[in-house]
């Protein structure tokens, strides 16, 4: 028997599991607030729907589920279909928009919905990246207008400056200036997913890195460095995205221009947590259902985007044939609580944690005052761990009050 988890996937002590328990309430409490709404899915989802083009790379990184029973039969296998008919989720969008779609009858219009659990991707682990981790979503379903992003980006922002984050930064952009901005320059359309893959690549190799590799596509030079040069005039502010709706007047929507400087101007003006909006022009986000204002979560504490989201108002018309304006919000759970961990953070608690040490083969009568006096303890609220006293008794305090037991009390049988 093998005692180390699977590739990709860890065990999770108890001090990493309070944090995550404290974060977890945090998130629900936040959100909560914000009128969002608890829901839950299944971790498995048909593999129609985990492979309908909506997940862009992370449709090859899927855990697929082989059929049981007597419809798994191995004697008649030409393709893949017959052998799989499930898989584990990769995110919680996907599983959202089937149940809004299975459900909408009873769910309230506009829907905030709030929703975390663990998902499975099938990719290279790495610091701050496993094959099974918790993702926690927001999404607004059913509002066209630019309050659905707003709230988004309050209440994810109200939640991280109540976890102690401070100084980072939300990007925004639009898919609909992305392709305006790409159209502009002289890309032929059916190349746009090439262009913004290698866009996409702009903080890492920086934007020579980026024109070099676009000609190396064998793009036309004129047309890189028009594209190039438009990244030059533009402005990580509000007046960015205004000259850049001057520059690309007649081929990009005012809607889209108005809409994202609404979004900005808003939410400069509402936030009460300390940290920065930025336009950014180069913000592509990989998954190819967005269809407006798309947003990231960069720290520098982490060196990346530690959340993400944006509009996909075309994604529950694929299993109804009726679209429905969709945003979404997504914070890295599992990076978030690796920086708390990181900090050394400490849960913040008013309940008072004491600690009964008894004498090893504690008579039943003295046992059980013992238990009444505990039991009376934790109806007022308090935290008490009872344990046998251990030979080594100073390691056996150190480990408790490491632990944040404040009062340690110790038991010895009464002599007769």
């Amino acid at each position: 028997m093998k005692k180390k988890p699977v590739t990709g996937m860890r065990d999770i002590l108890p001090g990493e599991m309070e944090i995550r328990v404290h974060a977890m309430d945090l998130i629900r409490e936040t959100y909560g607030s914000f009128g969002f709404l608890p829901l839950e899915t299944p971790c498995v989802e048909h593999i129609e729907n985990l492979s309908s083009k909506q997940g862009g790379e992370n449709e090859k990184l899927i855990f697929k589920i082989l059929k049981r029973g007597e419809k798994l039969r191995l004697d008649q296998v030409e393709e893949e279909s017959d052998l799989v008919d499930g898989g584990l989720r990769y995110d919680l969008t996907v599983p959202l928009s089937r149940y809004h779609a299975n459900n909408a009858n009873d769910l309230p219009s506009p829907f905030k919905a709030l929703q975390m659990g663990n998902v499975w991707r099938a990719d290279r682990p790495q610091r701050g990246r496993f094959r099974q981790f918790m993702q926690c979503d927001i999404d607004i379903l059913g509002d066209p207008t630019s309050l659905a992003e707003i709230e988004l980006i309050l209440a994810t922002t109200t939640l991280l400056g109540r976890l102690g984050f401070k100084d980072f930064t939300i990007r925004i952009n639009d898919r609909k200036i992305l392709k305006a901005m790409a159209r502009y320059s002289g890309f032929p359309e059916e190349s746009y997913d090439t262009v913004f893959i290698i866009l996409d690549k702009m903080d890492k190799i920086g934007a020579q890195g980026v024109a070099e590799e676009l000609k190396k596509e064998g793009f036309a030079a004129d047309a890189v460095d028009r594209y190039m040069d438009l990244f030059g005039q533009i402005n990580g502010d509000v007046e960015g995205v205004r000259r850049c709706g001057q520059i690309l007047e007649g081929i990009v929507e005012e809607s889209s221009i108005e809409g994202l400087i609404y979004i900005m101007e808003s939410v400069e003006d509402a936030k009460t947590a300390e940290f920065s909006l930025c336009f950014d022009p180069t913000l592509v986000r990989g998954m190819s259902y967005y269809t407006g204002p798309i947003f990231e979560v960069s720290m520098d504490e982490y060196g990346g985007s530690v959340g993400g989201g944006g509009r996909y108002d075309e994604m529950i018309g694929k299993f109804t044939g009726q679209d429905v304006c969709a945003c979404g919000l997504s914070i890295g759970f599992e990076r978030i609580v690796m920086l708390l961990m990181e900090r050394g953070a400490k849960i913040p608690t008013a309940k008072k944690k004491t600690a009964y040490l008894v004498e090893k083969n504690m008579p039943a009568r003295q046992m059980r005052q013992i238990l009444k006096q505990a039991g009376q303890l934790r109806e007022q609220g308090d935290q008490v761990n009872i344990a046998v006293m251990k030979k080594n008794k100073k390691f056996q305090k150190e480990q408790l009050r490491q632990e944040g037991y404040g009062e340690i009390l110790e038991f010895y049988r009464e002599k007769e």
